[in-house]
């Protein structure tokens, strides 16, 4: 099976079944819930990828030009172009993008060795989903735990220090956050490997089947390979969720703070709770309401920061890969790159709908 498939497979098989589970198990208002959210998805995919396709045809420039130089001769320039297609009228392009998306066959990329672009994708795309999920991961758990225990603790330190934190972290760019992160951590101190995703030797002995460098070593038991990659991703990860967990612990402090002024907390105060519960098992999960909203955007803005992510820290992804596409003008590879990018948000939109309806028991009703 290709790797791009087996990627999907792999975040894609559980994300199913979870939203099948909750499908089955909710009342008939959450099922109604999900089907439209679900059935809203697919079209918001279509404009997405319509855009891209358009915005691409009319910016200034053309793959001739990047390949060959301003200078090149008339008739090779025709030449290229009546190869790649792109001397067909915009209708037919456009009609034969929608049918290559629709079918996963992305067609050959436009520049050097002309490689399906659908194995390119399969190499980068794994690297990105190994670099975002896990950097999700901490900054919503990051973010979760600093803002309930800062409104737990309210005008104390505690509650002054997460502030900051939020305001610093968040200020920050990526880019030099990544790069004082690697100067610290990896050049002074040498704890951390300064660029790429696992050492060449570990490489070299690792058998590849869907690019996700830890999932292969766990399937190989290559346990060294494993060792490298777990190492190589722990500098990248944690500058991009401790990117965003200072918003995230903001907005939890802010509505924590908002619910524990509410009735029933107040009643579980009166029943003798401990200070740790009702913030926990009261007031934390009714405050995510509206915080799961924006951290299914920031989430998604994620896919954008990986492009400087991996650029400090050489992570070869879907970052990289197009902005090196973009340089040459290579159409089939730019645009089926950020096809990719369309359906994984369209797919985090998803979630977060299915995860706010879950949350809010008005949708029941």
């Amino acid at each position: 099976m290709h790797p791009l498939l087996l990627s999907v497979l792999i975040f894609g098989v559980p994300a199913a079944i979870a939203l099948g589970w909750v499908f089955l198990r909710g009342g008939g208002a959450l099922r109604r819930y999900i089907a439209t959210r679900v059935a809203l998805t697919l079209p918001m995919v279509f404009v997405l990828v319509s855009v891209v396709f358009l915005v691409l045809r009319v910016m200034p420039g053309d793959v001739a030009s990047a390949t060959l130089g301003p200078k090149a001769n008339a008739e090779v320039r025709q030449n290229i172009e009546e190869t790649l297609g792109l001397d067909d009228p915009l209708v037919v392009q456009y009609a034969r993008f929608l049918g290559q998306v629709a079918t996963f066959d992305l067609g050959d990329s436009f520049v050097g060795a002309r490689r399906p672009v659908v194995d390119e994708l399969g190499e980068r795309l794994p690297a990105t989903l190994e670099l975002v999920l896990p950097a999700a991961g901490v900054a919503i758990a990051l973010g979760l735990v600093l803002g309930a225990s800062a409104a737990g603790h309210r005008r104390r330190l505690r509650d002054y220090a997460v502030r900051m934190f939020g305001v610093v972290v968040y200020s920050m760019p990526v880019f030099w956050l990544g790069m004082l992160a690697k100067g610290v951590f990896s050049i002074w101190l040498g704890w951390t490997p300064v660029a790429g995703r696992i050492d060449v030797l570990a490489n070299a002995t690792l058998e590849r089947t869907t690019n996700l460098l830890v999932v292969d070593s766990i399937l190989s038991g290559n346990w060294e390979a494993l060792r490298s990659a777990l190492h190589h991703m722990v500098l990248p990860v944690l500058t991009l969720g401790v990117s965003i967990s200072g918003l995230f612990a903001r907005l939890v402090r802010i509505n924590v703070i908002e619910t524990l002024q509410q009735d029933y907390v107040a009643a579980a105060r009166a029943r003798g709770l401990r200070e740790r519960t009702v913030v926990g098992a009261y007031a934390v999960r009714n405050a995510m309401i509206p915080v799961v909203t924006v951290i299914g955007l920031q989430v998604a803005i994620l896919l954008a920061g990986t492009v400087l992510t991996e650029a400090v820290f050489n992570w070869p992804g879907m970052g990289l890969y197009l902005v090196e596409r973009i340089k040459v003008r290579d159409f089939q590879a730019v645009q089926s790159a950020v096809a990719m990018f369309a359906l994984l948000v369209a797919a985090i939109g998803l979630a977060v709908d299915v995860v706010y309806g879950v949350l809010d028991p008005r949708v029941e009703y």
